[in-house]
């Protein structure tokens, strides 16, 4: 797959037509670089072709899934992904015989391997998108786990009137904790500490 091409034509749009069709792209898809402009000259005498160059811009997403591909090779593991976009967050699902590997315990290797993924997306997006990593439905497996501790910690902190101090983890997986208990009177949560070893607490009201 070709990634750049130099073609020249009578005008500047002839010479970009041209190229976006060999490349297989859109113009929205290309960076266009004009190198000469060109001159009609008088009677055909002293004319000069336009000359541009066109590439291929590259795909955040895609970049993210190489990248991704690239990683888990290093860890003498074959992946599969598959990236579902819902507005401004894409899923990537992976998918892989060694997945336990990739998911590490309670989802620490999936979680920093999301946060890279993040960082290069946004080299190649000029609009932000949040980038979610999940294999064998872990986050929903994770969503359930952490809303069934929220409500265990949260009868604890009533029980003994003291508050409870939460493992550290990720902002995504503390705002789950947090939706889980905001429709509750009798509790409270609040964040403590620095990233990445920020926690939650849960404090009873009365």
């Amino acid at each position: 797959m070709n990634e750049e091409i130099t073609l020249t034509g009578a005008t500047v749009e002839d010479a970009v037509s041209e190229a976006l069709v060999k490349l297989g792209i859109s113009r929205e898809q290309a960076e266009i670089s004009v190198l000469d402009e060109g001159k009609k000259g008088f009677l055909g005498l002293g004319s000069r072709p336009a000359k541009v160059q066109v590439i291929r811009k590259k795909d955040a997403i895609e970049e993210v899934e190489r990248y991704l591909k690239d990683i888990a090779g290093q860890m003498g593991v074959e992946l599969a992904t598959s990236a579902q976009r819902e507005g401004k967050v894409v899923t990537i699902l992976l998918e892989s015989e060694k997945v336990a590997l990739l998911i590490g315990k309670r989802g620490q290797t999936l979680n920093a391997l999301q946060t890279l993924a993040q960082l290069i997306a946004n080299r190649y997006t000029e609009q932000f998108v949040t980038i979610v990593l999940d294999a064998e439905d872990y986050r929903e497996r994770r969503r359930a786990t952490l809303s069934q501790l929220a409500d265990r910690k949260a009868e604890q902190a009533l029980r003994t009137r003291r508050p409870v101090k939460l493992e550290p983890m990720p902002s995504f997986e503390r705002k789950i904790i947090h939706s889980a208990l905001s429709s509750r009177r009798d509790i409270e949560t609040h964040s403590e500490g620095r990233e990445p070893h920020r926690y939650l607490v849960i404090t009873a009201k009365y």
